[in-house]
C-alpha cells in the first residue's frame, strides 16, 4: 500500500488554496451555461464559443482535482506552536550574508513561497541548506546567480 505524502503548510496557505478551491467550484455553473449557450448556435465543429468554454471547463476540472488533492494531504503547521534550537518548516530565520546585512526568511511550503515577501519553500535550494542548521552555522547555497554564503544568525517561531 502506498503512503500518501503530507504536506506541510500554514493555516494562512491552507486557507489560501481553500478560497480557490471554491472559487473555481463556483465558476462550474457559469462554464455550463456558456457551453450550452455556445450548443444553441448550431455547428460545433467551427464553433470557437464552444471549444474556449469546453476547454476552460477542462482547465477548471484539473484545477479543481489537484486542489482537493493538496487540501486532502495539507499538514497545517503553526509555527508559534514549535520550539527548538534547529532550523524547521515554519521557522523564521535571519541569516547574514556576506556583508554582514541581514535578510530574513520564514520557510514554508512549496505553495506558500513567495521570496518577496521573505517566504522560501522547504524545498529550494536554500531552504533544503537550511533545514537542520542552527544559530551561528554557516550556510553556502548555490543559486542561479552563483554561490551565495551566509552565517545563521537568529532562529524564531512564530
Amino acid at each position: 500500500m502506498a503512503s500518501v505524502e503530507k504536506l506541510p503548510m500554514l493555516a494562512e496557505g491552507y486557507e489560501k488554496l481553500t478560497a480557490e478551491l471554491k472559487a473555481l467550484r463556483e465558476e462550474r455553473p457559469r462554464i455550463v451555461d456558456a457551453i450550452e449557450e455556445a450548443r444553441a448556435h448550431g455547428d460545433l465543429s467551427e464553433n470557437a464559443e464552444y471549444h474556449a468554454a469546453k476547454e476552460r471547463q477542462g482547465q477548471v476540472e484539473a484545477m479543481i482535482g489537484d486542489l482537493e488533492d493538496k487540501i486532502s494531504r495539507a499538514n497545517i503547521i503553526d509555527p508559534a506552536t514549535l520550539s527548538g534550537d534547529r532550523i524547521i518548516f515554519g521557522a523564521t530565520v535571519t541569516l547574514l550574508d556576506d556583508d554582514d546585512k541581514p535578510v530574513r526568511y520564514q520557510i514554508v511550503g512549496p505553495y506558500e513561497a513567495d521570496a518577496k515577501v521573505g517566504r522560501i519553500s522547504y524545498n529550494s535550494p536554500l531552504g533544503k541548506a537550511l533545514i537542520g542548521r542552527r544559530v551561528e552555522d554557516e550556510v553556502e547555497v548555490t543559486v542561479p546567480s552563483g554561490d551565495r554564503f551566509y552565517v545563521v544568525n537568529q532562529i524564531e517561531f512564530i
